[in-house]
């Protein structure tokens, strides 16, 4: 290790630039992008730029100190489209690319987000939270002052639930808005509503010819008990409207091929419940008939990497080539995520897929922005030309990255008790020295249905620069491996997903001698924080744990999670009235009594995804058993505190965490 460099500090989350969301010029001589970095301690701000492809710099479009984002050049080049919150929520504004100040479009009440450009730049299409008799031709934007005087007289009421669905981690309690899909001409400046039914509406493309919106939805009688999600199209001046799917499954990311006869998009019908990998599938636009092209692939279409700073990215889903016959997209796999490319046959090609993370993409032509993240790395855009051959574009930290030193993570393959092969990664900590030994933390992702791998993520190097051996692994339950892998998890919480997390330990405890056994942490969040407690309660080879936004009573979480009614039985196989002895059997806190080892838990207030008294359970009955333990409560933190959650709350979390190991480890 260069130790000419310092080590990372927490406080390094306020100075790494986190870029997004690259988007082509329609000449292909340019793009832009979004960079996002913490502008004060209770928040971040968001800037576009813009950078050409012959050696510039990126030169910034925005500077205000607010959230700008979503930027989309007209097809002519000459308007750019953005959303920003300079004006309090989220609105659209304009652009003049060859210079002049930005003009704002929309005052809705709610905001109104996610722009995109009819074929021809006559309309923008955009999203927009209205209540059901909402006017979009008469919006007014509340003031400050009126936001806060609605805000307190709601307080004064009691909220009225009838719904099953009616709160949402991040988003809180439902109230009567939903999503909305609104056009806007541009040359008339007039507002169009084009969606009114009593669910949200995500808008996924409009066709060539400017006639149909093609968008998702749940329209089911039953939608308050189904999470399907079905795509259909709109003709913008009959209103006449078409399904293109069955009501059985999930379906998104769905674009209309160049010349408006196909449309491709990501989907699945719930074959494994939550675990169920995308498939691919072509519709045709003017009969419905669909085609699946991934039968016979083994891996997860789209981004399912886990990491700490990319704020909730979207997915890109399938993009077509200029001639409409071949697909394009990001795929995970092995610990890796990459660009893959698919006919309209299904034969599958890989375009790009290294040792790293990529996570978005634009095409123009033949060419690519590639959007790619390392460990060492939080993310640049690369320039991918048809031969694959790749050229850096951008040096987002590049004084950070010349100031601080990261761990370059070894890459293992063990063996774990039935034979399966296992995946994880190892960091030496800060200033390694040969000969010493070092205390030890194993990292559990969440999800459980996601992947940890080759991306940069800061907690895991915050733990190795405070001289920790770090190691994090994909059990059984995680994507990358396949349908099987990725399913094996599901009704066996504790089981041999348990056991591969053992087995991984053993493996690094055998295979290297720097790593102290008696001085073990462990530590993860959601399902990583079930796992935590399961594994406290399960062996006291840990001298130190910390649980962040944790499951530990299933019996509890079937009805206070916004999940809760569905995924209990997803994942475990039953529901709360159907066998309430299995959940308590799967439940953490059964074996409370059992758990020796010093637990810090972790927890946000308002986290609705593992409610708080998840958390709470667990500390009192410890404290009642007069165990070691401590609680942390972040107020008007979510489930997303660890990746978008307030800087400073941030920081915060991850201080008590390396306190707690340091004083136990």
């Amino acid at each position: 290790m260069n130790q000419t460099k310092r080590h990372l500090t927490a406080e390094d989350l306020k100075h790494i630039e986190v870029y997004s969301d690259p988007q082509w010029t329609p000449d292909g001589n340019a793009y832009a992008f979004v960079s996002t970095v913490a502008n004060n301690d209770n928040d971040y701000a968001s800037q576009i730029f813009v950078q050409t492809l012959y050696g510039q710099k990126p030169k910034q479009w925005t500077f205000d100190n607010a959230k700008n984002s979503h930027p989309r050049f007209s097809p002519d080049g000459k308007k750019l489209v953005f959303q920003s919150t300079r004006s309090g929520v989220p609105q659209l504004w304009l652009l003049h690319t060859d210079g002049g100040e930005a003009r704002q479009l929309t005052t809705f009440k709610h905001g109104a987000v996610s722009p995109e450009w009819s074929k021809d730049g006559r309309k923008i299409i955009f999203s927009a939270p209205l209540e059901k008799d909402d006017d979009v031709t008469n919006q007014h934007e509340p003031s400050k002052e009126e936001r806060q005087k609605e805000q307190e007289e709601k307080q004064k009421k009691p909220l009225v639930i009838n719904r099953l669905k009616y709160k949402s981690d991040g988003e809180g309690f439902h109230n009567d808005k939903h999503t909305q899909i609104v056009l806007y001409d541009v040359e008339d400046e007039t507002f169009e509503q084009l969606t009114f039914t009593d669910t949200d509406h995500h808008f996924e493309d409009i066709s060539p010819d400017g006639n149909h919106i093609l968008f998702s939805a749940n329209l089911s009688d039953d939608r308050d008990y189904e999470l399907t999600n079905d795509l259909y199209l709109l003709n913008v001046t009959s209103k006449e409207m078409k399904t293109l799917t069955n009501g059985k499954g999930q379906y998104g990311n769905a674009r209309f091929s160049p010349d408006g006869s196909a449309i491709a998009c990501f989907g699945h019908e719930f074959a494994y419940q939550g675990a169920t990998l995308n498939d691919l599938f072509i519709f045709d636009a003017a009969s419905g008939d669909g085609t699946c092209l991934s039968n016979d692939w083994d891996f997860q279409l789209g981004d399912a990497m886990i990491g700490d700073t990319r704020l909730g990215q979207s997915e890109n889903g399938p993009v077509w080539s200029d001639d409409g016959q071949h697909l394009f997209f990001i795929g995970t796999d092995f610990g890796a995520t990459g660009l893959y490319q698919a006919d309209t046959k299904g034969e599958l090609n890989v375009l790009y897929k290294d040792n790293s993370h990529v996570f978005g993409f634009s095409r123009n032509g033949a060419k690519f922005i590639l959007g790619i993240s390392t460990p060492v790395n939080p993310g640049d855009f690369y320039l991918m030309n048809h031969d694959s051959n790749i050229t850096r574009l951008t040096d987002a930290n590049k004084e950070f990255l010349d100031t601080v030193e990261l761990s370059e993570p070894e890459t293992l393959t063990f063996k774990a008790k039935d034979g399966w092969d296992i995946q994880g990664w190892l960091l030496r900590p800060y200033g390694f020295e040969e000969g010493k030994k070092y205390p030890f933390i194993l990292e559990v992702h969440g999800g459980p249905h996601a992947m940890y791998g080759q991306t940069f993520f800061h907690e895991l190097q915050l733990l190795a620069a405070k001289g920790y051996v770090v190691l994090y692994t994909n059990p059984r339950g995680s994507h990358g491996y396949g349908q099987t892998f990725v399913d094996a998890c599901r009704t066996d919480y504790g089981g041999k997903d348990y056991t591969d997390l053992m087995s991984a330990v053993d493996y690094v405890l055998a295979e290297y001698d720097f790593i102290d056994e008696n001085r073990l942490g462990v530590t993860g969040g959601s399902y990583g924080g079930f796992m935590t407690n399961w594994i406290v309660g399960h062996t006291n080879r840990f001298k130190a744990a910390v649980t962040q936004r944790c499951i530990s009573n299933w019996l509890s979480f079937y009805g206070v999670s916004d999940i809760g009614y569905f995924f209990t039985k997803w994942e475990l196989g039953k529901n709360l009235l159907e066998d309430p002895a299995k959940l308590w059997d799967f439940s953490p806190l059964k074996y409370a009594e059992n758990i020796e080892t010093p637990l810090l838990i972790v927890h946000g207030e308002k986290d609705y995804r593992c409610p708080i008294e998840q958390g709470e359970q667990l500390f009192v009955t410890l404290k009642h058993l007069h165990k070691v333990v401590e609680f942390v409560r972040f107020p008007d933190a979510s489930h997303e505190l660890s990746r978008s959650g307030k800087p400073e709350m941030r920081i915060e979390r991850l201080n008590h965490i390396t306190r707690w190991f340091d004083e136990y480890l």
